[in-house]
């Protein structure tokens, strides 16, 4: 059997067990223990647990857990609804101000929790009823921050970007760092659309109560005084100034990314143990749970998944499907139109975590081959990844909102979204044609092209 026709095997026998229902960690070791056992020598099944250890025993993973549990400390918490309502009250005068405001808040709440579900689920448990409460649409609402959310794969601390670094081998801070620009550049575009969008359904609430319908709380005047305002910021400043000394810490050359994951993750507890004073066992309780059950999850797909990336190296899937796509001759653009098309279709099925890990020895080598910078490719792996969060079948993000707030169709939700992949596809273009906006600060930090 040639590599290729067993690469396709291996290919239609995960797609199988993946769509069976099986869990996607479960799926893949299954997957990979059957093809060691048909297709490898019979020591080989003797040295899983060796394999598995080996992938994984690396300090950079380490950080996973620790950013996890800083994310969790502040989504568990009331931070976030105060991070939210402190930008609401500054903002709250400027046309579609609570849009822009749950679009900063999750920026924000991303770069301090590193994960995409908690984003959604923090700011919009909060930011979707204020939203509709005065007078959104529930799909304009969802779609903010089902988008907004997925921010926290790409700002930093992302644990994407963790794991993309140790697949590719490349620096876990020039990642970080590529990802700061193209970040923004999301959180511009997200906010002028909401601004659009709110201008426009203002007009059809102004037109539609003129015209003798029900006056719209789109049209309700709402007023924050100074002092309200300054009221709110105490909660919020110790939070902003976590978020600046991780990065300090990180970037400055002070720490190194798992020493950095935890002090973050010890400040937080102590932040919201000292401004919301949760410090009894029973008030940690929830945190540290929700740490040990997504580590713990994330930890077995990601060493499963390079189990099943050993498999491929071993019986020469990875590469002889990598030097299949050089002997093809494409064009460096071609060639990474179609992989990221590739990318955009696994998304349909698959979260980022399985995406890279799985993909990673395939496409690398080509693309390292064709001159494409590989940091800068992370970045526009991971946008590309983020529109797989919010748009169907699978959408991660979709089904975060759709738990927080069940009243709102699947189809508004739906609707809601696509004008945000649509923002994302034109950042990727954007990044396609001024590699600088993820390139230019890792060059001018840390120094290289």
């Amino acid at each position: 059997m040639s590599d290729l026709t067993l690469g396709a095997l291996y290919g239609a026998v995960t797609l199988i067990v993946m769509f069976s229902g099986m869990p996607i960690a479960f799926a893949l070791g299954l997957v990979a223990t059957a093809f060691m056992y048909f297709f490898m020598p019979a020591t080989s099944l003797d040295t899983i647990s060796q394999n598995v250890y080996e992938e994984m025993a690396s300090i950079t993973l380490l950080s996973i857990p620790l950013f996890i549990l800083k994310g969790a400390a502040i989504g568990k918490s009331p931070a976030g609804r105060d991070l939210y309502g402190a930008i609401h009250a500054w903002l709250h005068k400027v046309p579609g101000g609570l849009g822009i405001a749950n679009v900063f808040a999750c920026a924000l709440f991303a770069a301090m929790a590193g994960s995409s579900p908690a984003t959604c689920s923090a700011i919009g448990s909060a930011g979707i009823p204020e939203m509709r409460k005065r007078g959104y649409s529930p799909g304009f609402a969802a779609g903010i921050i089902a988008a907004g959310g997925t921010l926290g794969i790409l700002l930093p601390p992302s644990i994407t970007m963790i794991l993309y670094a140790v697949a590719a081998e490349q620096s876990l801070g020039r990642l970080f760092l590529a990802g700061i620009g193209p970040g923004l550049l999301l959180v511009l575009m997200f906010a002028g659309y909401a601004v659009y969008r709110a201008r426009k359904e203002y007009g059809m609430a102004k037109a539609a109560y003129e015209g003798g319908g029900v006056k719209s709380a789109y049209l309700e005047n709402e007023h924050f005084t100074l002092s309200q305002k300054v009221e709110m910021l105490p909660r919020v400043l110790p939070f902003l100034v976590l978020l600046i000394g991780v990065m300090i810490a990180l970037y400055g050359g002070y720490a190194t990314p798992s020493e950095t994951a935890g002090l973050g993750a010890l400040l937080a507890i102590v932040l919201i143990a000292v401004v919301y004073k949760l410090w009894h066992p029973k008030d940690l309780s929830p945190f540290l749970a929700a740490t040990i059950k997504e580590s713990t999850m994330l930890l077995l797909i990601i060493g499963m998944s390079l189990l099943y990336s050993y498999v491929m190296s071993y019986l020469h899937i990875s590469q002889s499907a990598a030097q299949w796509v050089v002997d093809m001759h494409l064009s460096r653009w071609v060639l990474l139109s179609v992989i990221l098309f590739m990318v955009i279709v696994l998304g349909f099925f698959l979260p980022p975590v399985s995406i890279i890990l799985m993909t990673a020895p395939i496409i690398l080598p080509p693309l390292r081959e064709a001159g494409f910078d590989l940091i800068w490719f992370g970045v526009v792996m991971t946008i590309v990844m983020e529109m797989g969060l919010i748009h169907p079948p699978v959408g991660l993000n979709i089904f975060v909102i759709k738990n927080i707030a069940p009243d709102i169709p699947l189809r508004d939700v739906i609707y809601g979204v696509m004008p945000f992949v649509g923002l994302m596809f034109v950042a990727v273009v954007l990044l396609c044609v001024f590699p600088q906006i993820a390139t230019g600060l890792p060059a001018m930090l840390m120094g290289g092209s």
